[in-house]
């Protein structure tokens, strides 16, 4: 239900039925309003049409004659056809059964007393005849009234019918849209987890999703080549620099030392591979495709690992390393991956901070996410280049003496969003924290 409600093609289809079943009362009522006015405008037609037969009775033979023609309707009928009454000048009804008291000139409704069902209303035509004599002649509204029930009872029972036909018709229009809004939405997730190959299902309707689907697949097609080739270029790149590279550095390995110019070459040598080591384990995991290989990672396990085999190097510095890791937390991922990710951020803590920086490595969870920080209490970072430091090459400005190429973070957010996680960094008054958060394995 929920699903409904949230559901703009759900919404889209009860708004289009909600106005049909509202046209249909409209017209309904309309129709109904019309129909109504014009069987009443015939039933006055007839009252009027039966005055006058009377009147030109009592015109051509006086009084005896209307009468006796009076006499003669209610002897064939009932008082739901017609009903007379014939009233001389002082008021008194002198022909005719209807019970009613001598009534104003003209058409109008009228009271009178049924033997049956007591005071009931009649429309009237009521007509002055020469001598002071007073014609009424009337017809039962309960005609009128019944016709009127039926006719609301047929309206009543159609709307009903049309509300269930359009609440059916919304569900089966709105779910039409929402499956072929949901394979499109499906391919989109699906290529945002890295799997370049998939496509927007096209059938054979040739409408308008299967021409957004055939759209969006070209689409999808130049971008996969254009991502391609930009892969092909950056490892080309990196490969053909780094054959010369270590060339480069196998021939200084057998220089002599001048004045230590052989070891800084070699050392800068070192740098430039590393980097460039650094950009291909970027492209890799940005790639898309590791989804395939993951496997349940005890990340408790993973992170007390790391962390011991680090605070030896932490304690040479005059730094201090503590960790806190929660048990039993298990993620789905590339150990490796998740690992470099770990060893990066303590790498990166490590060289940014001065002596006698505390720093400690935390691990909680709930239940669908793990989350893991790297805080110290160092200078920090200033809050304006808090996401600037997560990109690739950006360096604070306190870190620009101290080794490294800027692209340890940038590494931890390509992990990061390879498994379905994010990285965050906040201020940790005084220093820095940042986390790295990765979905929980399935239990």
């Amino acid at each position: 239900m929920l699903k409904v409600r949230s559901s703009a093609a759900y919404r889209i289809a009860f708004a289009y039925s909600a106005a049909f079943a509202l046209a249909v009362v409209l017209l309904g009522f309309t129709m109904y309003l019309v129909a109504d006015a014009d069987f009443r405008r015939q039933q006055d037609g007839l009252v009027r049409q039966e005055a006058a037969n009377l009147a030109q009775e009592y015109d051509d033979g006086g009084l005896p004659d209307i009468a006796s023609a009076i006499a003669t309707r209610e002897a064939g009928s009932s008082i739901k056809a017609f009903g007379y009454a014939l009233f001389d000048r002082s008021g008194r009804r002198i022909a005719g059964a209807l019970d009613t008291a001598r009534p104003a000139h003209g058409l109008g409704t009228i009271v009178f007393r049924d033997p049956i069902e007591g005071l009931d209303s009649a429309r009237a035509e009521t007509r002055d005849l020469r001598g002071g004599y007073r014609l009424v002649v009337a017809r039962d509204t309960e005609i009128m009234e019944g016709i009127d029930r039926t006719i609301v009872l047929l309206f009543g029972g159609a709307f009903v019918l049309v509300i269930a036909f359009g609440v059916v018709g919304a569900l089966v229009l709105g779910g039409y849209l929402q499956r072929r809004l949901d394979g499109i939405s499906g391919v989109a997730r699906a290529i945002m987890a890295g799997d370049m190959a998939q496509r927007v299902p096209v059938g054979g309707r040739a409408d308008e999703f299967d021409a957004a689907g055939a759209a969006l697949n070209t689409m999808l097609d130049r971008i996969g080549q254009l991502m391609d080739n930009l892969r092909q270029v950056s490892s080309d790149v990196a490969h053909d620099l780094r054959t010369p590279l270590l060339r480069l550095r196998n021939q200084l390995e057998h220089v002599g030392t001048v004045e230590g110019a052989a070891a800084r070459a070699i050392e800068q040598g070192d740098a430039v591979l590393a980097l460039f080591a650094a950009l291909l384990r970027i492209a890799e995991v940005e790639g898309g495709g590791l989804a395939r290989t993951f496997v349940p990672v005890d990340l408790s396990f993973l992170a007390t690992e790391i962390a011991e085999s680090f605070a030896p190097a932490f304690d040479d510095g005059g730094r201090c390393l503590i960790w806190s890791v929660a048990p039993d937390i298990t993620v789905l991922g590339d150990r490796e991956l998740i690992a470099q990710a770990l060893v990066n951020l303590l790498d990166n803590a490590r060289l940014h901070t001065p002596p006698t920086t505390r720093i400690e490595v935390k691990m909680i969870a709930d239940d669908t996410m793990a989350r893991l920080s790297v805080c110290d209490d160092g200078p920090g970072v200033p809050v304006a280049d808090h996401a600037r430091i997560l990109q690739r090459f950006a360096r604070g400005e306190a870190s620009r003496t101290t080794p490294g190429n800027g692209l340890g973070l940038s590494l931890v957010v390509a992990v990061a969003a390879a498994h379905g996680g994010t990285v965050a960094v906040a201020d940790n008054d005084p220093g820095l924290c940042v986390t790295l958060t990765l979905p929980r394995a399935a239990r």
